[in-house]
């Protein structure tokens, strides 16, 4: 079984590019689910409905996201109703949507999706570590295929939750720096791990955002606006290889 997971779809490019080449990675990969996370693919701050619609409408069977989920307030009621856009899990049960997806893949094979955020220098959460557990022992004993998206801005954090859940979970894979590790690899107990997916969209740019205005912030401390970058458009993901009956992974890679 296959897994595609895409790296933080950010802006109109960001969403460009994946209208132009999911199919394609999906037919010539053999992609059995395709997840991407989608906190910054409205403008670069948060999702609204109309482009999580857009985006499930390329083929991403599952939309993950992070602490910018809350940005548009006009997504608070679709993420009660659309079960496939899920927001953290590790935030208070009284907000609006969900932080769990189980679905079934093309191959028919049941899989789940868990969107976990980290608390080290990130908005006040329930503890991640936790909410993981509690997840984890909710699941039927048929759902082996276990996805794991961890937004957090620390590396020890997502390297501490791979450890945590490994050979528990397929995968886990970190978002929110937008900025592409390089160590991909299979962890000891059999699950696939990457500290940060990186970004889908413009890398000319100081994380997506236009230099020159991140710049003048930087030098002069003052406010500004911050526009996204159009330029240097990447598309930044992973598949994962893993026998659906176990849940081990097997393979991952850029």
């Amino acid at each position: 079984m296959n897994i595609l997971f895409v790296g933080d779809i950010f802006a109109s490019p960001g969403r460009r590019i994946v209208s132009q080449h999911l199919q394609r990675i999906i037919s010539e990969e053999k992609i059995d689910v395709a997840i991407a996370n989608v906190e910054n693919a409205a403008g670069g701050f948060g999702v609204t409905p109309a482009v999580a619609q857009e985006l499930l409408g390329y083929g991403l069977d599952v939309l993950t996201s992070g602490n910018h989920v809350w940005d548009k307030r006009e997504i608070y009621e679709y993420l009660d109703r659309e079960d496939r856009l899920l927001r953290p899990a590790n935030y208070a049960e009284s907000l609006p949507g969900r932080g769990l997806y189980v679905g079934k893949a093309r191959n028919g094979a049941s899989y789940a999706v868990i969107n976990l955020q980290g608390r080290v220098y990130m908005p006040s959460t329930d503890c991640p570590f936790r909410k993981a557990d509690e997840i984890l022992s909710s699941l039927p004993a048929g759902v082996a295929v276990r996805f794991v998206d961890f937004h957090a801005e620390v590396t020890s954090e997502k390297m501490a939750m791979g450890w945590h859940l490994d050979g528990r979970v397929t995968a886990v894979v970190g978002t929110h720096t937008h900025i592409p590790t390089a160590d991909a690899r299979l962890l000891e107990k059999g699950t696939a791990y990457q500290t940060d997916s990186g970004m889908t969209g413009p890398y000319n740019s100081i994380i997506g955002v236009e230099k020159e205005a991140v710049l003048h912030k930087f030098k002069t401390s003052l406010p500004v606006r911050f526009e996204a970058s159009k330029k240097w458009v990447e598309l930044r993901a992973v598949i994962v290889e893993c026998d659906e009956t176990t849940g081990r992974a097997s393979a991952i890679r850029p």
